[in-house]
């Protein structure tokens, strides 16, 4: 298997620690202590400047290292759902990899599921089943 790069393995490592109770803690304290030093420093524009740069640094480096690790997890998603398609017997494997259609593909796959999804609640309320496997 192929390790991880040294940049998925820390954006998935500094979101990981980023999400924990006491990295928020710690960022509420340094707003706080912000908040309280306002008055030391009379409100000054520099004293707005420093929390404004801050937090839009690490917001920026933030969105590139959390973006980073949902495509990883999306794409581990994606797989292991094409390996359940590929390994159910009925399944149909056109859906293998539906992800990389164009919208209007996507579309007509969702509008056929949509109408099995609404042909089973319509069977549901007159009280059958809506078991089984219908074809699209």
């Amino acid at each position: 298997m192929h390790s991880a790069s040294w940049y998925s393995q820390f954006a998935k490592r500094t979101a990981h620690f980023c999400g924990r109770p006491r990295v928020f803690t710690l960022a509420v304290g340094v707003i706080v202590a912000w908040i309280v030093t306002g008055p030391l420093f009379h409100f000054s524009d520099t004293w707005q400047l420093v929390i404004n740069t801050g937090t839009t640094i690490i917001t920026f480096l933030m969105v590139f290292l959390i973006q980073n690790t949902q495509n990883r997890d999306t794409e581990a998603i994606q797989v292991k759902l094409d390996e359940l398609i590929r390994a159910t017997k009925g399944a149909h494997n056109a859906l293998l990899d539906l992800e990389e259609l164009e919208e209007e593909s996507l579309d007509a796959f969702r509008t056929k599921y949509e109408t099995l999804a609404a042909e089973a609640r319509a069977e549901l309320s007159r009280g059958t089943i809506d078991t089984g496997t219908p074809e699209p």
